[in-house]
């Protein structure tokens, strides 16, 4: 079921040159460096570790990608790990060097408006904000899609539950975390009308497995038997809680072989590097604006993607298939 894409067929090889220099104000194991030269300077923020095997980490891909396809035209820098408090420090000392700007994750909207604000003359993209935002005169908003990644992980879990029940986890209660869980529970109940929805654990805090697991077995306590989730680091911990009650969860963003992890009954691929590399090109091309663009099903090339582990029954593959062809049609929308 799960479609292999060129431009993610494999990791990029390690090797670009990142130099270790001091972290911006506080940030913790802040890691900021160069990746290739040219004329064109992208700076990117990401507040999460490029280690999490999540969005960060998927994001990361892409980074390296587009730093490689644009060797000798853009020198990239990157900061990793930085606090909520450091974002607009951050942010201000990638505008003061740099032609383009890009934050990853809702959790930088506020601080990206503001700095773009003051630097009217830089290009900014964030990646991951609300679904619902507006771009500005200067800052594109790309949305990869989490919401339509949950819809189909609700169907996934809703089709694979033997209790009739299923739950989400998110990291933290933004928006688009929000939106993210609403659409598992309409992607479970398009896929089994009947089936129980939870309502949602967030954690507080994306990395965070310990308290990833007390919600996981929170869930596990209810009655549910299939989980899905939009974490980072913390979905180890939902691993770890779904080992002890026997039950099994649904990864991503980024998927992993079948069978390395029997928690897994599958994985929903988002490549949330895509769009830097879509934000590179169009800085490339000198076709860059500040548009909305929503990634995905609908885009030139799908960026979403369902894989289930364990031997394929038709009948679910059949209704996901189904279920993924009318969003891709936009007869189904999830944001």
């Amino acid at each position: 079921m799960a479609h292999t894409h060129p431009r993610r067929a494999g990791a990029v090889a390690a090797g670009l040159g990142l130099v270790l220099l001091t972290g911006c104000g506080g940030a913790s194991s802040a890691q900021s460096g160069d990746a290739g030269s040219g004329d064109l300077k992208v700076g990117v923020l990401f507040p999460g570790s490029l280690s999490d095997d999540g969005f960060m980490e998927s994001a990361y891909r892409g980074y390296r990608r587009a730093a490689e396809d644009h060797k000798g035209k853009v020198a990239f820098s990157k900061v990793e790990q930085v606090q909520a408090a450091d974002y607009e420090q951050a942010l201000v000392r990638f505008a003061t060097a740099s032609d383009l700007v890009i934050s990853l994750g809702g959790q930088t909207d506020a601080d990206v408006r503001k700095v773009a604000a003051r630097f009217p003359k830089v290009k900014f993209a964030e990646i991951g904000g609300p679904a619902d935002g507006k771009p500005t005169a200067n800052l594109a908003l790309y949305d990869p899609q989490q919401a339509e990644a949950a819809f189909l992980s609700g169907a996934a879990a809703a089709l694979l539950t033997k209790k009739g029940t299923v739950g989400f986890v998110g990291g933290a209660e933004l928006p688009a975390i929000v939106n993210a869980a609403k659409e598992f529970g309409y992607g479970a109940k398009a896929a089994e009308p009947k089936v129980k929805v939870l309502t949602p654990q967030y954690v507080g805090d994306f990395n965070d497995a310990a308290k990833a697991k007390q919600s996981a077995l929170a869930n596990y306590g209810a009655g549910a038997d299939v989980l899905g989730q939009v974490l980072n680091l913390g979905h180890k911990g939902v691993a770890q809680a779904t080992k002890g009650r026997g039950g099994t969860l649904i990864g991503g963003p980024v998927a992993h072989e079948c069978g390395t992890d029997k928690a897994y009954a599958g994985y929903v691929e988002t490549d949330i590097g895509a769009e830097i590399e879509y934000a590179t090109d169009q800085l490339v091309k000198g076709s860059w604006k500040a548009e909305s663009v929503h990634f995905g099903l609908t885009f030139d090339e799908p960026h979403n993607d369902i894989v289930l582990c364990g031997a394929a029954d038709p009948v679910v593959t059949k209704k996901l298939d189904n279920l993924k062809a009318k969003i891709a049609s936009g007869k189904i929308t999830t944001r």
